[in-house]
């Protein structure tokens, strides 16, 4: 009886663990579907006929049209005219010549205007040649967000590409892009392959492109690193967003290219820009790899 009360018990422990791995291989399933149909919606609003522009209008027949009227007020015209010149006696001189000092407002890409109407926290997009690297960079005051929330918000173990809040695309030195490095090979996950110098070869240049402009970076570096505690003496990369200074400079660009896997040849000087890629790596705790660029184009 005992034996049969122990089958019976196993059985039904059994049942229930093949279930549960059931659900959670199910939900797996599930996200990772929604992922890649996420991506590919993204992707096919990035692309906008920027070529189609509304008509310009001619005007050709309405002046045909309205002739006789614009004769029929010639005279009231005159009368008109006489009175603004009157008012424009009256007003300082300087008026006529001044100039505006503002800049003029950024214009958004055609290819980002419907994706940004979707989520405004969307910050460029991300892309590598040859590689499933071809996704939003989202930015959100919140730096841990879209590491567990998709594009919509969602939850998501596969989150968003992202910067942190303070990093400033525009006008920034350095910025980092974090990103999940995922079994499937999606977010980073395809950024191990750097470790390789012949894939680096051949996959040298990297596209992100703002909100506002398209840019061109070829990468300084690859290297292994960690997420180091704030009492240690070491060369934290994801700290570096500015060099107001050659050394500040020095000490970033130095220890890169000390750190490198592989001399990928491209070298760098003071005053250029950089952007960063950061996903976890294993050969250590907190270990990262660590992808730096410079920008080209």
């Amino acid at each position: 009886m005992k034996n049969k009360n122990r089958i019976r018990f196993f059985r039904r422990l059994s049942l229930a663990v093949l279930l549960v791995c059931l659900f959670l291989l199910g939900q797996s399933c599930f996200q990772s579907v929604r992922h890649r149909a996420q991506q590919e919606n993204l992707k096919s609003m990035a692309i906008t006929d920027s070529s189609q522009k509304p008509a310009e209008n001619s005007g050709a027949s309405d002046a045909g049209d309205n002739g006789a009227g614009l004769a029929d007020n010639a005279a009231q015209q005159t009368d008109d005219e006489a009175q603004q010149a009157d008012n424009a006696a009256e007003r300082t001189g300087s008026l006529l010549w001044q100039e505006t000092t503002a800049a003029p407002e950024p214009v958004m890409l055609d290819k980002f205007t419907a994706s940004y109407a979707e989520n405004n926290d969307l910050a460029g997009w991300l892309s590598i040649a040859g590689m499933k690297i071809d996704y939003p960079v989202m930015q959100n005051e919140d730096d841990e967000y879209y590491l567990h929330h998709d594009f919509y918000g969602n939850d998501s173990k596969y989150g968003c590409l992202y910067v942190r809040a303070r990093a400033d695309l525009n006008d920034g030195i350095n910025f980092v892009i974090y990103g999940h490095n995922m079994k499937d090979g999606s977010m980073f996950g395809d950024l191990d392959l750097y470790k390789d110098e012949g894939f680096y070869q051949e996959h040298s240049v990297i596209s992100f492109d703002t909100l506002y402009e398209e840019r061109i970076y070829e990468i300084v570096a690859v290297f292994p690193s960690q997420v180091y505690s704030e009492e240690e003496d070491a060369f934290k990369y994801y700290q570096f967003y500015e060099a107001d200074t050659q050394e500040e400079f020095d000490d970033f660009y130095d220890n890169i290219k000390e750190l490198s896997l592989y001399d990928t040849g491209v070298e760098a000087q003071f005053g250029d820009t950089f952007l960063t890629l950061s996903t976890c790596a294993y050969h250590v705790t907190d270990g990262r790899l660590v992808v730096v660029a410079k920008r080209t184009e």
